[in-house]
């Protein structure tokens, strides 16, 4: 008998051991590509799409979309050449161990691909978004399969990875219904809602937090083996170079690799620990310039009040329509990422005081990967009375809201959301407007 209980004690232990959230540690273990950040792909964490059912008796009919580009080449123009500089330099001055003549030798290769090429859309992005724009025609076919001369309204920043990632689910929404009537634009007049805000008040706050953020991207910086390994002269390293910086500009190159077909896979140069501190301070760094961090007030996500209140207004007009319709919106990680966190999607809203806490509660990965997308689904019933509906994608995968709860997990009621949301950015308005 007490061998049957320890047994059974020890299968518990291992259940309930196996049900425990994994670590960010632990996730960019097995799965180091995440250590990417905004550069991770999106295809690497697909979820399964096993979404709860609509409330009896209720149906999508409205479809709104924020979504970022796909991948792309890196966009800085001295992003690749500020990694080739001391390589080169080291290489000229017999400073390069076999390992790290190799490392250039990549770099070199790869470099050529880039010329004339910084951030545009790759292959990769592209493939990510017809991907999306065909799982939403068949995750909402009563909207985009089944509605004669659906009307889609599709807007863009005036960036060509924004539009080429726009015309690719466009194709796969058309393809899934040839009777859908697609409205395409690109305007500078559109800008102010797909991609700014209220800048001065958001950098004001956010340069209160710049001598934090910086001691804390120097804390997770360790250079010294990475140095051997490229380097035969480390007195040379010292006096000629920026070591914590080169390492951090190299795994920037080596970890958006991912966003190429038949690039170099050098993730190799960096170890496990590594890996993760670089994603540690990046993971700091987008929180505090981004999210919702007390560091900058908490202000930050409002950079994205125009967003929202289109969002809101336009939800406004097509629900009081009935009829279905889809808003497709295309724009950058800038604008997705602080967007979820002034939407409060699952926990992106959570203030942590310090910057070692944050990635125990907020994981950058989870929210801004290359093409991440936000969707908002309308629902309602057929019974006269009934509330509208609304349940929101973060990458495709369910999220809960602030307010308007049902007893429908992630189904919430839209007249109650929409009430939140209004008044979290009237609040924020009569604060600081001028």
């Amino acid at each position: 008998m007490k061998r049957i209980i320890a047994t059974i004690t020890l299968c518990l232990t291992v259940i309930a051991l196996s049900a425990q959230p994994k670590t960010a540690r632990e996730e960019i273990r097995e799965n180091p590509y995440l250590a990417g950040s905004n550069y991770l792909d999106y295809d690497r964490q697909l979820p399964d799409f096993r979404y709860t059912k609509a409330p009896k008796g209720y149906a999508p009919f409205y479809f709104s979309h924020y979504g970022r580009h796909g991948s792309r080449w890196l966009i800085g123009k001295d992003d690749y050449e500020r990694v080739l500089r001391p390589l080169r330099k080291a290489r000229d001055e017999g400073k390069l161990t076999r390992e790290g003549q190799e490392t250039l030798r990549q770099l070199e290769l790869f470099n050529k691909t880039t010329r004339k090429r910084l951030g545009d859309l790759t292959t990769v992005g592209e493939r990510q978004h017809h991907g999306i724009g065909r799982r939403i025609a068949e995750h909402f076919p009563e909207i985009f399969v089944k509605t004669k001369g659906l009307a889609i309204d599709a807007r863009s920043t005036t960036v060509n990875r924004c539009i080429l990632s726009m015309i690719a689910e466009c194709e796969e929404l058309m393809a899934a219904n040839p009777s859908a009537r697609i409205h395409n634009d690109v305007s500078e007049s559109l800008q102010y809602y797909l991609n700014q805000g209220w800048e001065g008040i958001v950098k004001e706050n956010g340069r209160s937090a710049r001598d934090e953020r910086q001691a804390f991207t120097e804390a997770c910086t360790h250079p010294e083996r990475l140095s051997a390994v490229l380097f035969n002269d480390q007195q040379w390293v010292s006096d000629s170079i920026n070591a914590g910086s080169l390492m951090r500009h190299l795994f920037q190159v080596v970890i958006n690799m991912q966003s190429h077909d038949n690039a170099p896979d050098m993730i190799s140069l960096f170890t496990n620990d590594e890996i993760y501190d670089m994603w540690r301070q990046r993971n700091a760094e987008w929180y505090v310039n981004y999210g919702p961090s007390p560091l900058a007030k908490g202000v930050m996500p409002f950079s994205q009040f125009n967003l929202l209140t289109n969002i809101i207004e336009t939800a406004d007009t097509c629900v009081a329509l009935g009829k279905a319709q889809a808003t497709m919106r295309f724009g950058h990680e800038v604008c997705v990422l602080p967007l979820a966190c002034l939407m409060e999607l699952d926990s992106c809203g959570i203030q942590v005081e310090r910057l070692e806490d944050v990635e125990y509660h907020w994981r950058n990965y989870k929210i801004f990967p290359m093409a991440c997308n936000i969707q908002l689904i309308f629902y309602k019933s057929k019974k006269a009375g009934a509330p509208v509906l609304v349940k929101a994608l973060l990458n495709e995968r369910e999220a809960t809201l602030p307010a308007g709860a049902t007893d429908t997990p992630y189904y919430y009621k839209w007249e109650d959301v929409r009430a939140y949301w209004t008044k979290k950015l009237a609040d924020f308005q009569s604060k600081y407007k001028n």
